[in-house]
């Protein structure tokens, strides 16, 4: 019999969204073949703890009160809590002979190519982008100018760096209601707030600067929501998903962070009843964002779809080098729709990651 797969599902982290990051890894090992893979949990603690062999909990998320019980393990004094350092170097020696780890991490120390960094000087191959695209990506600002540069539309914005920036008369004029206000490196649609009236902006500023400092004002752009997915196979070839529509409940208004993740106000709509030539339009754009901003793996694209002068015009709003992943998230539901399982998609990242395999050594 040959030797299974070892996969180091790495999940959890130090930010907002490791609720999110836990309820992806959790889908994600329920799906994995036990047949095929050996599978080891490695759970980053909200505290930034590395914990080998984590206790997933379920896949909505639930997790078991044990992170400090499997930290005071580690040490001979069980009173004392080892350091991060400490439980970072164990996790590295448990991943030291992985086949394949896979980020599934959201947000900052997770998304944004600091867990990357550490895989690749530990010689490890991993799903995903890698250090400077997941970096680039993961900021919204640096996202929206390089795409720019190269004529993808991008909502027109401004970047506030500190709490002693202001919008200029000019930016109020060229940005318009209704806006809105977001942490240029955050997801899941925390600490965003949509501003109608511009005496909102001073509190949404606020709400941002909880998960940020460096905050984005954005336009908002009319229009359908539709997002697509981009795939890396392991033969090297980069594919497209069918296009999803997002349809929040008008009582609702708009894709906030409960209407990401709780049940009845989203209707997602996949494959989007779209012109043929819209959606071919929206393929050739999210590969051309793929290769733009030098990702690998897997890319989700975001688009809003408003019409200039009788034309839509396809807008990117944002994209996420680690999509939710969930068997119920947008990602997994785009192939599905596709003819590519769950598992079969999960198969898919790994093959493509292994081939990829560790970044090599560069030798002067």
């Amino acid at each position: 019999m040959s030797r299974r797969t070892r996969v180091v599902v790495l999940f959890g982290g130090r930010n907002t969204e490791h609720e999110v990051s836990c309820r992806s890894a959790a889908s994600a090992v329920q799906h994995l073949d036990r047949t095929r893979y050996e599978v080891v949990p490695v759970r980053i603690t909200t505290t930034g703890h590395w914990v080998v062999g984590a206790a997933l909990g379920e896949p909505d998320g639930t997790q078991p009160a044990v992170d400090d019980v499997a930290l005071r393990a580690m040490t001979p004094e069980p009173a004392v809590l080892p350091t991060m350092a400490e439980t970072l170097a164990r996790a590295l020696d448990a991943m030291r002979d992985a086949d394949v780890v896979l980020p599934i991490l959201h947000g900052p120390y997770g998304e944004d190519g600091t867990v990357q960094s550490v895989l690749e000087l530990a010689g490890v191959p991993y799903m995903g982008s890698g250090v400077l695209a997941s970096a680039t990506s993961m900021d919204k600002d640096f996202t929206k100018r390089i795409l720019a540069s190269r004529g993808i539309p991008v909502a027109p914005g401004a970047v506030l760096l500190t709490p002693d920036d202001e919008l200029s008369p000019e930016d109020l004029e060229r940005i318009g209601l209704p806006a809105f206000v977001k942490p240029s490196r955050g997801g899941s649609s925390v600490g965003v707030t949509r501003v109608d009236d511009w005496a909102q902006l001073p509190a949404a500023l606020a709400t941002a600067r909880e998960s940020d400092t460096k905050v984005l004002v954005e336009a908002g752009v009319p229009g359908r929501e539709i997002d697509l997915g981009v795939l890396e196979l392991p033969d090297g070839r980069v594919v497209t998903s069918p296009p999803l529509e997002i349809k929040v409940g008008e009582e609702h208004g708009w894709f906030d962070y409960e209407a990401k993740y709780e049940a009845g106000i989203t209707d997602f709509v996949v494959p989007a009843d779209l012109d043929p030539r819209i959606a071919e339009q929206l393929s050739s754009v999210a590969l051309e964002v793929f290769r733009e901003l030098g990702c690998s793996g897997l890319l989700r694209v975001d688009f809003f779809l408003p019409e200039v002068d009788g034309e839509v015009v396809p807008t990117v709003n944002e994209v996420n080098t680690i999509p939710g992943l969930t068997a119920m998230s947008q990602f997994p539901r785009m192939w599905r729709a596709a003819g590519t399982d769950y598992p079969e998609l999960l198969d898919i990242l790994i093959e493509t990651a292994r081939t990829r395999g560790p970044v090599p050594a560069v030798l002067s």
